[in-house]
């Protein structure tokens, strides 16, 4: 699996992050993401935090969930 981690802007103070697959089509429905970060340096460093931590989980033969399976709402 070639995870990625993407960030954008939403207008002033206001970062999103997420963390999906790199060969995935549809960017809807990534692994992971935060929203409402004050500043692109906190959604980057929260992102890849997380993927240290999805990273081990798939050393581990964890299977990976999307947030529309967990939560049924669309990112």
């Amino acid at each position: 699996m070639n995870l990625r981690v993407r960030v954008m802007n939403y207008g002033d103070r206001h970062w999103y992050a997420d963390i999906d697959d790199a060969d995935d089509p549809q960017p809807d429905d990534p692994f992971w993401y935060v929203d409402h970060c004050r500043s692109q340096a906190q959604a980057l460093e929260t992102a890849c935090i997380e993927l240290r931590l999805m990273s081990g989980r798939l050393v581990r033969g964890d299977h990976l969930d999307r947030v529309l399976e967990i939560t049924g709402v669309p990112v």
